[in-house]
């Protein structure tokens, strides 16, 4: 596919521009480079670039575009990509405590499990991303590993297919499917003093903080959020802690702008539902009571961590821009878990105590020039950029003897604390360096505009080079590296049909790191090369689509075709490259205002994500989902709201045996704002998620290789008052 598509390609390139280098094109009103620096709301700028945040689109739910990668921020209209940008208005709205509640509302995202904790999974047209691969702001590694609150977020930009050329490797493994970026809070133009008081679940409540200041002139602004939530969940037994900060502080000259951000998480579980793991040869069984816990009382996951990023933008003239960012995050995690495993069709399950403790330090930057100017009737706006990213990560472990915690998931009874000395790495009081990543890696891009920006060319490639190091637990010995490089090329193309209707065709790759094996298999037995680390893989991706805006409906329509290696254990437990998938898709999605008043926001996934003939593990045929707001013009102020989402059956193990079946949700919500004194508002908002309290098995795997099941959120309801002074 690749040698075909850029043989076409680049010859054309040559031809209508006589160039080979890459980048970003004008905005639509723009001819050639101004001799004025654009005006920006303060309000719109988020990363200390000129571009800004995207403008909300009618309806307020999404923007009308986001940040691609290196190439900085775009209109959907004008991008060959699909990206879907949700807006800090919108998260409240749904009072969504996490990423993976904004996602799931995502046609194309499902919200997964990692493998042995509680870290969420977004699955992307059937391929993972780790919730330690998400962006900030550009750059990976930075935000907690396992959990974000929401507090922290303005908006959660979704691009779907591969994207290593704009973003780089994730450095995690993940990320072929799609990527998620995470675009801090800023001041506005206007002061906000935001309190809110929430109650979740019946007994969870929380109190979060929301203020931000600009000076007389405009130029510095301070936003600082923080939050407490704690107690029970809707399922019996189960309790959440979690305390947040965040502050983020900007400067806005005429050629200079800076931002700089500060967050601390602090996130503690205890007794959360398991991942269960379903019996070779067995059918998948019948959801438990997903109100009922089946997790041992001394089941416990607590992630502790530190981060902050210092980002700036430089105008040499009215051509030529540079900017630097730099980021870092240390991070603590520790946990006790056990997840079962069912041995017959009654429930009976067995399960291996394990417990670890990890820390991460993390270091990671860019830099980045971009220059306008035109050849002959073509305009350009080139890009050169080039990233590093280091990781260090110190563990140890401690397993139980195997199958040793007897019990049965429909009906769950307490075993004693079990002695995890039987199967050990490293000291749990004092972890030493297990695991070091590092990449670097430099890219260049041209975006061209032709036929006065109707047709939109863009073409470029990304060096990456990835280095990772394993090192014995006990006694810190390097056991295995690895150092390759890879080139990664991009090339789209967008054609303007008319102002509302835009096609677009992109062919990008994805790349990272090969994939670090289990010290286990999921039923507790030792696998061969433990901690040996695979050569990097790549995918190859082709997409060709149609965006359509008519100013108050937007939405688009894709086709694509990707594939990738998989890795596995094989028949002797040894973890290799085993296969190929070949993912092929149809995506359907639209938003904005049908009406005045009446919002929409949804669509639908198709998906064939084929292994040998066999389905993909976790990969659902179809995913659908519809949200509508509807604002009551007889009670000024009151909104309803719902939501369906759908997800059709799929299966757990390699062979197609262990159909998962299909599920359904319904939410409802309302909120009613209304104005107290001198002009402050008060907004009182109730929602109740899963109301027909559906027991299904929410995902299947989310690990490579693994089809271990979560059990979905039981009915629960939300309650929250925001006052504005």
């Amino acid at each position: 596919m690749q040698p075909r598509f850029l043989s076409l390609l680049y010859p054309t390139v040559s031809l209508l521009s006589g160039l080979t280098v890459s980048v970003q094109v004008y905005s639509e009103t723009e001819a050639e480079p101004d001799s004025t620096l654009p005006v920006v709301e303060v309000s719109a700028s988020a990363d200390a670039s000129a571009d800004g945040l995207s403008s909300p689109y009618a309806g307020g739910q999404v923007a009308e575009g986001g940040k691609i990668g290196i190439l900085g921020t775009q209109s959907n209209m004008d991008s060959p990509f699909s990206v879907t940008s949700y807006t800090n208005e919108y998260i409240k709205d749904k009072q969504a405590d996490n990423i993976g509640d904004v996602l799931k509302t995502d046609p194309s995202v499902r919200v997964a499990r990692g493998f042995g904790n509680f870290q969420q999974v977004y699955i992307v047209r059937g391929l993972p991303i780790y919730s330690d691969d998400i962006g900030y702001n550009g750059l990976y590694g930075l935000l907690p590993r396992q959990y974000l609150a929401t507090e922290f977020v303005e908006r959660v930009e979704v691009l779907r297919g591969a994207n290593a050329f704009l973003n780089g490797a994730a450095p995690g493994g993940s990320g072929l499917g799609g990527a998620v970026n995470i675009v801090p809070k800023r001041a506005g133009n206007e002061d906000l003093t935001q309190v809110s008081l929430g109650l979740e679940y019946g007994t969870q409540a929380y109190l979060s903080t929301d203020l931000s200041r600009r000076s007389d002139d405009g130029r510095f602004g301070v936003r600082v959020n923080a939050s407490q939530h704690d107690g029970d969940t809707a399922v019996d037994g189960e309790s959440a802690e979690l305390g947040m900060a965040a502050i983020g502080a900007d400067y806005r000259g005429e050629s200079l702008r800076v931002s700089a951000d500060f967050g601390y998480q602090n996130h503690k579980l205890k007794r959360s539902q398991p991942s269960i793991n379903i019996g070779a040869g067995l059918l998948i069984p019948v959801t438990p009571v997903a109100s009922n816990s089946i997790a041992q009382p001394w089941n416990y996951s607590n992630e502790k961590d530190v981060f902050g990023t210092l980002r700036a933008e430089y105008d040499f003239n009215d051509h030529l821009t540079a900017w630097v960012a730099a980021g870092i995050r240390d991070g603590d995690e520790s946990g006790f878990f056990s997840n079962p495993t069912t041995i017959n069709t009654n429930g009976d399950s067995t399960a291996t105590g394990f417990q670890n403790v990890r820390e991460d330090a993390i270091q990671t930057g860019e830099t980045g020039l971009r220059v306008k100017f035109k050849t002959g009737s073509v305009d350009h706006r080139a890009t050169l950029s080039a990233n590093v990213y280091s990781s260090e990560s110190k563990n140890a472990y401690g397993f139980s003897a195997f199958s040793s915690i007897i019990g049965n998931i429909y009906n769950p009874f307490p075993s004693a604390t079990p002695d995890t000395t039987f199967f050990t790495g490293g000291d749990m009081s004092n972890p030493l360096l297990t695991a070091k990543t590092k990449t670097a890696s430099i890219a260049i891009a041209d975006e061209m505009a032709f036929m006065q920006e109707r047709l939109l060319l863009t073409v470029g490639a990304r060096n990456q080079t990835i280095e990772d190091y394993a090192f014995n637990y006990d006694t810190g010995a390097e056991t295995d590296r690895y150092d390759e490089s890879k080139t990664t090329p991009i090339a789209g193309v967008v054609y303007k049909i008319n102002p509302k209707v835009s096609a677009y065709l992109n062919y990008i790759e994805g790349l990272v790191k090969g994939e670090e094996a289990p010290d286990t298999t999921s039923s507790g037995a030792p696998v061969g090369n433990a901690g040996a680390i695979l050569e990097p893989y790549s995918t190859e991706q082709i997409e060709l689509g149609l965006k359509f805006d008519s100013g108050n409906i937007g939405g688009a329509v894709s086709l694509f075709e990707s594939r990738k290696p998989i890795s596995g254990l094989d028949a002797n437990n040894v973890f290799v490259e085993l296969d190929n998938q070949v993912n092929r898709g149809l995506e359907i999605s639209f938003y904005g205002e049908a009406q005045p008043g009446l919002r929409v926001l949804g669509g639908a996934s198709f998906l064939d994500a084929d292994v040998d003939g066999k389905k993909a593990i976790g990969a659902p045929n179809t995913q659908a989902n519809l949200g509508l707001e509807w604002d009551i013009n007889a009670v000024y102020g009151l909104t309803l709201e719902g939501d369906l989402s759908f997800t059709s059956a799929q299966y757990a193990d390699d062979a197609n045996t262990q159909k998962v079946p299909d599920w359904s949700t319904l939410g409802l919500g309302a909120r009613y704002v209304m104005d107290l004194w001198d002009d402050q508002l008060l907004t009182l908002r109730g929602r109740l998620e899963n109301v027909t309290d559906e027991n299904y098995w929410a995902s299947a795997g989310g690990f490579p290789g693994a089809g271990y099941l979560t059990i979905g959120a039981p009915r629960s309801l939300s309650i929250s008052a925001t006052i504005d002074f």
